[in-house]
């Protein structure tokens, strides 16, 4: 029999790349989302009935068992930076991690997986951060041998890094970041894949293992990488934490008094807490090197999927070429 892995989050931007890795594995895959219906891209990623999308909410324990229902592996890929409603880092990043982990156990699911983040830290000034180091105590404390994956920002397609300031260059010639210096080390997110199927499979122990690409930068230096790709001059400036703190706190009292019909997707104080912390890979952590996994350079992706955002588009290299010729 095929053997069957449930993705919680499976059609995220992470879980989606799971889903395909696992597919061409040959593995059943089972995609737990909210919203099946939006889900329906995913099951092209393997033959007819391979893989499927299923109805799951991750606050609820009948929800989530029967999407596990016979799975040989799990992976939890569900996330948020909401700090509150009900999808909040508690109920998502706390309770939702522990409840795949206790009823995986419960079930005798030979292996899970579980999507951390760099960064975590319980003593974190960060909401976000602490959630991410509850939610992986939690997942250990029934699941023992579970593979913890930290990344560090990943790019890829559809990513929300990237792609987000580079659109924010098309409607600015200024670029406002906050905490520049912050050092950063960007993973692929084929690479996160390729370490999660790892632990899928069973051929990689399980623990904890913080991912990061081959290349440590300040944040200030990967949008000036980002200005060289996409071809634009655009001024970077440096919004000082007092100042985005701030901002943040102004976007939030509007998102308050409007009962949420303004929602901060700009920038929130947890966020500006956690971009005082670098998030690069640990001297002596456990890493991509001990999965044998070569991780690619961000250079060597983004062109594919940034283009868009260059003055002439998919035309850029045709112009620079013909800026070569000889009349």
């Amino acid at each position: 029999m095929t053997n069957l892995v449930t993705i919680y989050g499976g059609s995220g931007f992470v879980g989606r790349y799971i889903a395909q890795q696992m597919a061409k594995q040959g593995w059943r895959v089972r995609v737990a989302v909210r919203r099946p219906n939006e889900a329906l891209f995913v099951k092209p990623y393997g033959v007819v009935g391979q893989v499927e999308a299923v109805l799951c909410n991750i606050r609820d324990d009948n929800s989530v068992r029967a999407a596990m229902q016979g799975a040989d592996a799990v992976v939890n890929c569900v996330g948020t930076f909401d700090a509150g409603g009900k999808n909040n880092f508690d109920a998502v990043q706390v309770q939702g991690a522990e409840r795949v982990a206790r009823l995986a156990a419960e079930q005798r699911v030979a292996h899970m997986v579980h999507l951390s983040a760099l960064g975590a830290d319980e003593n974190s000034e960060s909401q976000y951060q602490t959630s991410k180091a509850q939610g992986e105590a939690a997942v250990l404390a029934h699941m023992p041998n579970a593979m913890i994956l930290r990344p560090s920002v990943i790019f890829g397609t559809e990513d929300k890094f990237f792609n987000r300031f580079a659109l924010m260059t098309l409607m600015s010639p200024v670029l406002p970041i906050v905490g520049a210096d912050t050092m950063f080390q960007p993973v692929s997110v084929d690479d996160v894949a390729s370490a999660a199927v790892k632990g899928i499979t069973g051929e990689a122990e399980g623990g904890i293992y913080e991912l990061g690409g081959p290349d440590v930068a300040s944040f200030r230096s990967l949008m000036d990488v980002l200005r060289s790709v996409i071809q634009r001059r655009t001024l970077i400036l440096n919004v000082p934490f007092w100042a985005a703190r701030i901002v943040a706190g102004m976007l939030g009292f509007v998102q308050a008094i409007t009962v949420g019909l303004f929602k901060n997707t700009i920038l929130t104080s947890d966020q500006v807490r956690s971009l005082k912390t670098d998030s690069v890979v640990g001297e002596g952590a456990k890493s991509f090197a001990d999965l044998g996994i070569a991780p690619v350079s961000m250079e060597a992706v983004m062109p594919n999927y940034l283009w868009r955002f260059r003055p002439s588009g998919q035309y850029a290299t045709i112009k620079n070429s013909a800026k070569n010729l000889r009349t």
